[in-house]
């Protein structure tokens, strides 16, 4: 995958993660970043996305003052910060390129990596 991400794992509810996604071997300053979450047998959901410059950010209602989406061209990665963690938080969770604009259908994203795992323990 020309994307990586790092960060997941097991926290308490009310905790906070931050999540990473790297780009591998591409201009990642031209890309639109997306984070999307899912779980078994459900559609993957828009989480948060910024723009390519940074200017400009998009969150989904059930985690917006909850997540920060940020990105350093400069390390070629985007953060996901997440804040007092629900339990329905709980998903794999993906980072998605694109170099068109920001969407919220993840169908229209490009570039994917592989995943990695959010629990929140109640």
């Amino acid at each position: 995958e020309p994307l990586k991400e790092y960060g997941g794992g097991l926290v308490q509810a009310g905790g906070s993660l931050k999540l990473s996604c790297t780009a591998l071997g591409r201009p990642f300053e031209l890309y639109v970043m997306g984070w999307f979450r899912q779980v078994p047998g459900i559609d993957r959901e828009f989480v948060a996305a910024i723009t390519w410059n940074g200017e400009n950010t998009y969150y989904a209602d059930s985690v917006k003052g909850r997540f920060t989406v940020s990105r350093d061209d400069a390390k070629k990665t985007a953060y996901l910060q997440m804040d007092n963690l629900k339990a329905e938080d709980t998903a794999v969770y993906y980072c998605a390129a694109d170099t068109d604009r920001v969407y919220r259908d993840w169908n229209e994203y490009d570039y994917w990596g592989q995943g990695t795992q959010v629990t929140v323990a109640s």
